[in-house]
């Protein structure tokens, strides 16, 4: 299956909402799908493609909605299945794809399969989750630890044995090696794509399928301390097995049974094991979410060599796909810096493969700092003290200078940015310089131009804190330079080739500008030269 063909999401870009922070349209402070069904116009003349949600399926929240109680409900904090009916037609009127949260690896322990499983050993959905008896000494069946802090083992004393958690212990996670099991999710997938969505991003896909014997996880020799817990032990055994893969060609199977969907996961390994989810010639996840930019050194030298790496294991007819944020992570603009983060929407949109956008980025949003009191995250309420807390890339969208950013008529359900009133949707529309407008002309600029979406990519050799590529097909050669330091640098025509033009700039001052010889950049300036 060549995955290289024409297809929506090979040509698409991405945009990721997170439903709680995005629009709220009845005042209680958290957003829900009516107040993204008002928003789809921002969204469309944005230029973007395909909206992602974060769940919104019914869930007690311990986790905010990864902890799921009904897979084929909607919660009533975000609205009703009419409202999720309008959303669908108002997405699809306006153009646009719908991509769903699916999270198969864990449920709540509210979900009834799970109510059902712990009422007895000799329950029909006992084996539905993953049961295991204690040690000889009462102590838990192996030493797995919880992402989010602890042993990732719960005892259960009516029936007196430990089951097995991922994450929270109210997210015990499903036995994928059932087959029960695999089909109610794929009757899942299939009741929602029948309501039209175009596809799921798959929650800790990597995760789904545990060592058979349930070996204990060796150490981590380069654990380093002030790290997660977690992360002492290597996921040998819990995470990444040979089967899973057998798993995500059922689930492409079910995909596939539908016209023109697709199939996300969310891997985060090495790009060797990450290219593995495309699967056996090609069966497996459309696109494997790609998060090495993330947490890469924001270098020339090191993305350069994320590209080189990327590119060369990548099976034959897969697909490329970029990420620079998301809900788990810091803020770009947190992390490489207020004057960066427009060289680094131009990294993302003109690189080859399919971006994804996290709500927010296009203005600029940053980390907002949070107050121990006003922590929301299970993660930093289990492992307080290092970081690890994801409130402050998951703060309400600014939409404008009025109370709560516009956002909401009441408190909302995490702090704003200090800046909302000057960093705005309304403001940097107004302004032809900002940030906003400059992702809007690069996605305009990659609906233009052919290069930039389906063309080669080819390495130019650069040196410091330059980073130079081109994008090439046969009807144009485009020169992407990125000036990744504060100083100014200069580039002669050899790297870029003889008389060509400035087609956009991050500083969005030098369209149409002649280059004859020398392109001299501004320090944190990027520009796309053809």
């Amino acid at each position: 299956m060549d995955q290289s063909s024409g297809a929506w999401w090979r040509n698409g870009i991405f945009y990721q909402v997170y439903p709680r922070s995005f629009q709220d349209s009845n005042g209680d402070g958290v957003g829900d799908i009516q107040g993204i069904i008002r928003r789809l116009p921002y969204l469309e003349s944005l230029g973007v493609d395909a909206v992602w949600l974060s769940p919104i399926f019914p869930s007690p929240m311990a986790d905010f909605g990864y902890d799921i109680s009904d897979y084929t409900g909607i919660d009533p904090l975000f609205g009703s299945m009419e409202d999720f009916d309008a959303l669908i037609e108002a997405v699809h009127g306006r153009g646009l794809k719908l991509i769903l949260d699916l999270v198969p690896n864990h449920t709540s322990d509210q979900h009834p399969w799970f109510a059902e499983s712990r009422a007895s050993r000799d329950n029909g959905k006992r084996d539905w989750y993953l049961w295991r008896d204690a040690k000889e000494d009462g102590g838990a069946p192996n030493n797995w630890l919880s992402e989010f802090g602890g042993s990732a083992w719960q005892r259960d004393d009516a029936t007196g044995q430990y089951y097995y958690h991922a994450f929270l212990k109210e997210q015990p996670d499903l036995n994928w090696r059932n087959p029960d099991v695999r089909k109610a999710i794929y009757d899942v997938m299939r009741f929602w794509l029948r309501k039209g969505v175009d596809g799921f991003r798959v929650d800790v896909i990597w995760h789904l399928i545990k060592d058979a014997e349930f070996r204990d996880n060796p150490p981590n020799p380069h654990y380093v301390e002030g790290r997660p817990p977690h992360e002492k032990i290597l996921t040998q055994y819990s995470t990444d097995q040979d089967e899973v893969h057998e798993v995500i060609a059922e689930m492409r199977a079910v995909i596939d049974e539908f016209p023109d969907r697709v199939l996300i996961g969310e891997v985060y390994l090495p790009l060797q094991r990450l290219v593995a989810y495309y699967g056996n010639d090609l069966g497996g996840a459309h696109l494997p979410f790609n998060f090495a930019l993330l947490s890469t050194l924001w270098s020339a030298r090191s993305i350069e060599k994320i590209i080189h790496d990327y590119e060369a294991v990548l099976p034959a007819g897969a697909w490329p796909n970029w990420v620079l944020g998301n809900h788990d992570r810091p803020r770009v603009a947190g992390r490489v810096g207020r004057e960066q983060a427009p060289v680094a929407a131009m990294l993302l949109l003109t690189l080859r493969g399919t971006p994804t956008l996290y709500y927010g980025d296009e203005i600029g949003m940053h980390q907002v700092p949070i107050a121990p009191e006003q922590v929301q995250d299970p993660f930093e309420k289990n492992v307080p003290g290092i970081g690890v807390g994801r409130d402050g890339c998951r703060t309400p969208m600014q939409w404008d200078a009025s109370d709560n950013a516009g956002f909401s008529t009441a408190r909302p359900w995490l702090p704003l940015a200090s800046d909302s009133a000057q960093e705005n949707v309304v403001n940097l529309e107004a302004d032809s310089k900002s940030i906003l407008s400059l992702y809007k002309a690069l996605i305009a600029l990659r609906k233009k131009m052919p290069a930039l979406v389906t063309g080669a990519y080819e390495p130019v050799s650069a040196q410091g804190d330059l980073l130079l590529y081109r994008r090439r097909d046969d009807e144009a050669s485009l020169t992407i330079a990125l000036n990744l330091a504060a100083e100014p640098v200069s580039v002669t025509s050899s790297s870029i080739g003889f008389r060509k033009e400035i087609l956009l700039s991050t500083y969005l001052d030098r369209t149409g500008e002649s280059i004859e010889g020398v392109l001299d950049l501004r320090g944190n300036e990027g520009v796309i030269i053809g």
